[in-house]
């Protein structure tokens, strides 16, 4: 992977559109929760130990909006808890290691705000904490969100594994 400060929207679909997976995924089309990342670095962040800055751009007809509640539309939780997975395994393949990237689990989550359809911009701030490098990579951070500015949700513990190829099962 070409490590550079930021990428585009661009960018991140001529990464992950080829025929071959690439040394990391982010999942794709409307599961993909990051329309750019806006800062990553090895340094910064709350524990100085890197960091990842992505963001997400609200539009009034996504899809979970219809569905996430009719009459009370509002972006699920989950999807922005999913997006801070998805950050910390862009930034473990970003360092340099490889495999297939899962969420492991969150050590705890608090939810004071919610995103709507008149939003702008759903920002993610990913501290890293922590990377182990064992039969599998995972990294440990925090991070929050925010919507248009405003922090929205604080979650501590985020942890996503990079898991070899091989290692992987076939199980659906």
């Amino acid at each position: 992977m070409l490590q550079q400060a930021s990428y585009s929207q661009p960018e991140l679909d001529a990464m992950f559109n080829v025929a071959n997976p690439p040394s990391m995924q982010l999942p794709q089309g409307q599961m993909r929760m990051i329309d750019r990342i806006v800062h990553i670095s090895s340094t910064g962040g709350k524990y100085n130990r890197g960091e990842i800055i992505a963001e997400f751009d609200v539009l009034p007809d996504l899809w979970f909006f219809k569905c996430h509640f009719p009459g009370d539309p509002v972006m699920p939780g989950c999807l922005g808890v999913d997006a801070l997975w998805q950050g910390l395994g862009f930034y473990l393949a970003w360092a340099g290691y490889e495999g297939k990237g899962r969420a492991l689990g969150i050590g705890g989550v608090r939810f004071f705000g919610e995103v709507l359809p008149d939003a702008s911009t759903v920002r993610y701030h990913v501290h890293i904490r922590r990377i182990f490098r064992k039969d599998i990579v995972m990294g440990i951070a925090d991070g929050s969100v925010y919507v248009d500015g405003t922090e929205i949700y604080s979650a501590e513990n985020i942890r996503t594994g990079l898991i070899p190829t091989e290692g992987m099962s076939t199980v659906s």
